[in-house]
């Protein structure tokens, strides 16, 4: 089975994991958190892209992402 190619880099992540007090942590639980980065920045960037067409733009400025940031 091939792997799955992540948006988010996972060593990264894990360091913040360990920064937040996890002294260790599995990979399972860092692929979790990462899974869930995912999907919540596909929605948000979704809800952002809803707020630009309403304002007739293509582009996602950083108030369309505030917006939906507060939103969700």
């Amino acid at each position: 089975m091939a792997k799955r190619r992540r948006v988010f880099a996972w060593s990264p992540l894990r360091e913040l994991m360990k920064k937040a007090g996890a002294e260790i942590v599995s990979r399972d639980a860092v692929e979790q958190l990462l899974f869930y980065l995912e999907e919540r920045a596909k929605k948000l960037t979704a809800s952002a892209l809803k707020l630009a067409k309403h304002s007739k733009r293509k582009k996602i400025t950083q108030d369309d992402m505030k917006l939906a940031i507060e939103m969700l």
